[in-house]
């Protein structure tokens, strides 16, 4: 058996799952492709849907890494993928460590995000098991370069990309959120623990009807393999409700899904949606 990209390898590919539809999407196109998927989800987070769609399912609470571990090599699992949302506020409501994974965590250096997921895949390495990217089998997700809409940017709305990308990378650097909210060169959300939504609504109460644009992006120096920032069409509808006119994402560096409901979305709510490069942010 091979893989998209012509490489052999095992029947068996292990699902890491957190929540939303990402996890479904990639279980429905490994079945295509003829993989085994081994599922492992967690209670608080996980679409129950997940454990009719896959070979195999294991139902996990956050910290159980032990018998993560164990669950994998009894089904003979060398790669895996992590991919779907953890909800950050059950991270602190409803974690249950297990020794392996105290013992990760006090040999983990920092507690930001992109160093926990790395430091995670090279724990699992160790293990014997591969983290891939979780776009590997769905590449069509990847945001394409250019504007999507009928309704392009205006000069100010230029400006706020110029302005609001370069202040989404800094807050990236300090892991605090992938996209904020700005309108006018001034910053009104902040993505935090609340999530995307949340500072979409808070962000579009701020700008009291007069537009705002929304500028979601990858982290600098962000491992490609997991955590992507990621869209869809409830994206548009949220921003919809708030007011919000403008969706700036990173081309090549973001996932979006059902991009052709989205698009319809966007020109039906005259909500213009463009996806950049670094490149022409420095042009």
């Amino acid at each position: 058996m091979n893989d998209p990209e012509g490489n052999s390898c095992s029947s068996h590919i292990g699902l890491i799952a957190g929540g939303g539809q990402f996890p479904l999407l990639f279980t429905r196109k490994a079945h295509e492709h003829g993989y085994q998927v081994i599922g492992a989800g967690f209670r608080s987070e996980t679409d129950p849907q997940l454990a009719e769609l896959t070979h195999r399912f294991e139902w996990l609470y956050l910290g159980q890494l032990s018998k993560l571990i164990r669950y994998f090599k009894s089904h003979g699992v060398t790669r895996a993928l992590l991919m779907g949302s953890i909800s950050k506020a059950n991270i602190f409501k409803d974690i249950r460590p297990d020794f392996k994974a105290l013992a990760f965590i006090a040999k983990t250096a920092g507690t930001h995000d992109d160093n926990i997921l790395s430091s995670f895949a090279d724990f699992l390495e160790k293990q014997g098991i591969t983290l891939v990217p979780s776009t590997f089998l769905l590449p069509e997700l990847i945001s394409p370069k250019g504007c999507w809409t009928k309704r392009k940017p205006d000069r100010a709305e230029k400006k706020d990309i110029q302005q609001g990308w370069k202040l989404a990378k800094a807050l990236g650097c300090l892991d605090i959120g992938q996209c904020l909210v700005i309108s006018n060169g001034t910053v009104l959300a902040v993505e935090a623990i609340d999530g995307t939504d949340a500072t979409i609504e808070r962000g579009g109460r701020l700008s009291r009807g007069n537009g705002a644009t929304v500028v979601k992006l990858s982290k600098p120096h962000q491992d490609l393999r997991f955590d992507l920032p990621a869209s869809g069409s409830t994206t548009i509808e949220t921003m919809h409700r708030s007011g919000v006119n403008m969706l700036v994402l990173e081309a090549e560096k973001s996932i979006s899904f059902d991009r052709e409901k989205m698009i319809a979305l966007a020109n039906k709510y005259n909500i213009c949606i463009t996806a950049v490069t670094e490149d022409e942010i420095h042009e």
